[in-house]
């Protein structure tokens, strides 16, 4: 029996390659094949099953392409209702993988249709369990996501979570592995670890969620400090529900190479949004004008979902040479499949060709601690709640970046406007978002408030953030 965690760090997502004498199991894949056709190709074995614990809304799923190049049948839980073909497994049902069993358990909670898969070692001993988004390391899946208005709430779906946790999960032997989906992250939880992987009986001691008392113990802490999910959620259950187009076909159209006039064309007839996906030092140097600026070396696609509501928005791409492909699958991982191109050359090319190009003001901390003792600034932090909550510069304002534009009232088009995040990689994507709206009255702070703290500029005093209401 071999078994491999698949972890996307940019996502906080865990796929699973499961294989016993010659057949393979993949669990929850993200939408490019390779890294699961290589790892069975490689071990000379065959992929029977593509097994879903639910309909993802952080993530588009492989699972077409890889039973079409595989032939092997894509499996969910009860109540899901895919427009494929698929087997909707029973409650109970076990299936049979090389000396190896895998025993559906339907734990809805998460989502109506949530599964788990129970891993029976070739003795007959529970092994391991692939909890989806049913159970994380130090927290459970929230409950909202599959509300629907007048017929199920949050906290029907928290009872219901509470119940497959009590009857289906925790009577389980306390050595089983738990494998989850998600990891410290991910939107699709609140409190979750930097682990990827706990035990059953460490997590009965140590996760919040399943040491509450009672059911309405567990419904009040579940449901109390969600804050809303990106928007681009629904979309991708929707995709994956759905039949969509190959993730190949997809990055063919996408890397097409672009002239400066040709992205130039581009853009205005089709009202296609300009991607920077260079890191923040780069772009403040010059960028198109109204481009969007999220870096693809950090948290690329949650951030790319959350400022981009729409996935079918047209798109175009400035990236750093021989990133484009890397670019493109990222942003199809999470749906953003309307790529038009990229721009051949780079920005060099743009610059060359005598085109506009616009700048951001960028400070480092010590030149900020300057200016900050000089006299009042209006500073605005678009960290998290629970960040600026904790510790931030005195008198700052906050609009954080997940929802700044609900929070526009925080910044000034009279004024100077100094942004900063933790790092800088938040902050330059809100300045280039503040400047696609009218605000060019921007300086963006180099290191941010983990710099910042090393000057002698006047901080809050600092609150733990455990103590803090989630």
């Amino acid at each position: 029996m071999n078994i491999e965690q698949i972890y996307t760090g940019c996502l906080a997502q865990g796929a699973y390659y499961i294989e016993s004498n010659g057949e393979a199991a993949i669990i929850d894949p993200l939408r490019e094949t390779s890294p699961y056709l290589e790892r069975a190709k490689a071990r000379n074995a065959k992929i029977k099953y593509v097994l879903e614990t639910h309909f993802h809304a952080d993530f588009v799923s492989g699972h077409l392409d890889l039973s079409k190049k595989t032939g092997a049948a894509i499996v969910y839980g009860p109540n899901a209702n895919p427009s494929f073909d698929a087997h909707i497994a029973k409650d109970g049902e076990e299936l049979k993988l090389g000396n190896v069993t895998i025993k559906v358990l339907h734990t809805p909670g998460h989502t109506m249709e949530s599964t788990c898969y129970l891993l029976i070692d070739e003795n007959g001993k529970p092994h391991s369990i692939y909890t989806g988004d049913t159970l994380f390391i130090g927290d459970v899946g929230r409950p909202d996501l599959a509300q629907k208005m007048g017929s199920i709430t949050q906290d029907d779906l928290a009872g219901f979570l509470y119940d497959s946790l009590h009857n289906k999960v925790m009577p389980l032997p306390d050595d089983v592995i738990i494998y989850p989906a998600h990891g410290a992250g991910s939107a699709c939880g609140k409190n979750m670890s930097k682990e990827t992987f706990d035990t059953l009986g460490n997590q009965k001691k140590n996760n919040y969620a399943l040491k509450a008392a009672t059911k309405e113990q567990f419904i009040k802490e579940v449901t109390d400090g969600l804050l809303p999910p990106p928007a681009y959620f629904p979309q991708n259950v929707a995709m994956n529900k759905g039949v969509i187009e190959s993730v190949d076909t997809v990055k063919e159209k996408a890397l097409r190479p672009l002239s400066p006039d040709q992205f130039e064309l581009v853009a205005e007839t089709e009202g296609a949004l300009v991607l920077d996906t260079r890191n923040a030092e780069d772009f403040k140097d010059g960028f198109i004008p109204r481009s969007i600026n999220i870096g693809i070396k950090g948290d690329f696609a949650p951030w790319v979902g959350s400022m981009i509501p729409d996935v079918k928005h047209p798109l175009l791409i400035v990236a750093d040479d021989g990133t484009e492909d890397e670019v493109v699958t990222r942003l199809a991982r999470v749906g953003y499949d309307k790529v038009f191109g990229f721009l051949k050359g780079g920005i060099a090319a743009w610059k060359s060709s005598g085109k506009e190009v616009d700048t951001v003001e960028r400070i480092d901390a010590e030149e900020f601690a300057k200016r900050f003792q000089a006299g009042k600034l209006r500073v605005v932090d678009v960290r998290k709640d629970g960040e600026y909550a904790a510790e931030h510069v005195d008198g700052a304002w906050h609009a954080s970046l997940q929802f700044i534009n609900q929070n526009l009232a925080a910044f000034s088009k009279e004024e100077p406007n100094y942004v900063h995040c933790a790092g800088g990689y938040r902050s330059m994507i809100a300045a280039s978002m503040l400047k696609a709206r009218g605000y060019h009255n921007l300086i963006e702070v180099r290191g941010g408030f983990n710099a910042i703290k090393k000057t002698d500029v006047k901080v809050t005093d600092y609150v733990c953030p455990s103590t803090l209401k989630k």
